[in-house]
């Protein structure tokens, strides 16, 4: 294997040059083998209706509602104020199962790359921003702040959690996707977007429900980070699987990449079908290319603006 195995905060510091060209909101519809073809529900901040009053001398013009105005025969105008803001929630998952690769870096390495640019793109954007980070032993909470400092201990933890994978045990810890998601639904109370940035490793019925609840009542969309071999596992003679720890002799190399193509595939399925009923979007990042570029391809259509 290639690539990289682990990332330094200058790293994370380097990725605010490429937090541009793109929002939190997919570029729609999501086409993909991960998320299916549907629409996001996810708003973007704009304008929220607040009331329809009298129209008096001054107003403009262009906010005149005129079916009110005809069916109450006196001139009314639609009243809006800004959206307020949106704190933005990145759930990370630094657990052993995302300690694999085989081409371009390691699937937490990308998650890292994830958080960075999510990170430094909410403060460009003026909202405020915390992450839950966690890997297979340890839960980082960490709640929203609109400032630079907190962006870099964000950074700084991620990075930290980053550098203990290559020493991490195989069998992992008392931790799992779902002790995560239930921290992200206690910290995130009312219209926050909430981030996960993971690989789905071990998600069950508590994690439909859990997604669920904070879906909610809040925005919430999925990065699900993937390596291509994990979709087409082509085996050889002698090769051995590890699973948690427990060595798996491979008799039968045809059937065994059968299988494996044909589970990694329901697998999919599965959660597409489940995300798509909460219409939450999941989007697919691979370890194969450069992510930057994929998150101006999925959020940005492609353009690089500030």
């Amino acid at each position: 294997m290639s690539g990289t195995i682990s990332i330094t905060l200058e790293d994370l510091l380097q990725l605010r040059a490429d937090a541009r060209g793109f929002t939190l909101l997919p570029r729609l519809p999501v086409g993909s083998l991960l998320a299916g073809r549907h629409h996001s529900r996810l708003r973007g901040r704009g304008l929220s209706f607040e009331e329809l009053r009298h129209y008096v001398q001054g107003d403009d013009i262009r906010t005149i509602d005129w079916r009110a105005t005809a069916r109450l025969r006196e001139p009314y105008i639609r009243v809006y104020n800004e959206e307020r803001e949106r704190p933005v929630l990145l759930v990370v998952d630094q657990r052993i199962t995302m300690f694999f690769g085989s081409q371009r870096a390691m699937k937490s390495v990308v998650a890292a790359e994830l958080t960075a640019l999510g990170a430094w793109r909410t403060l460009t954007s003026g909202d405020r921003v915390g992450a839950i980070l966690f890997n297979d032993s340890e839960i980082v909470d960490l709640r929203p702040h609109r400032s630079q400092n907190h962006v870099l201990r964000i950074l700084h933890e991620t990075a930290r959690l980053n550098r203990l994978l290559p020493n991490y045990s195989a069998n992992g810890g008392p931790l799992d996707l779902n002790t995560a998601l239930e921290a992200a639904r206690r910290r995130a109370v009312h219209d926050y977007l909430v981030v996960l940035i993971s690989d789905l490793d071990g998600a069950n019925q508590d994690t439909q429900r859990l997604a669920t609840q904070i879906a909610a009542h809040n925005d919430m969309l999925v990065l699900a980070v993937y390596d291509p071999l994990g979709a087409q596992l082509q085996t050889i003679p002698g090769m051995v699987a590890d699973d948690r720890g427990k060595r798996i002799s491979l008799t039968d190399q045809n059937t065994f990449a059968v299988n494996f193509q044909r589970a990694f595939a329901e697998l999919v399925q599965h959660w597409r079908t489940i995300f798509r009923a909460l219409r939450i979007p999941v989007l697919p990042i691979t370890t194969s290319e450069p992510v930057p570029e994929q998150v101006r391809a999925l959020f940005g259509g492609g353009t690089v603006n500030k």
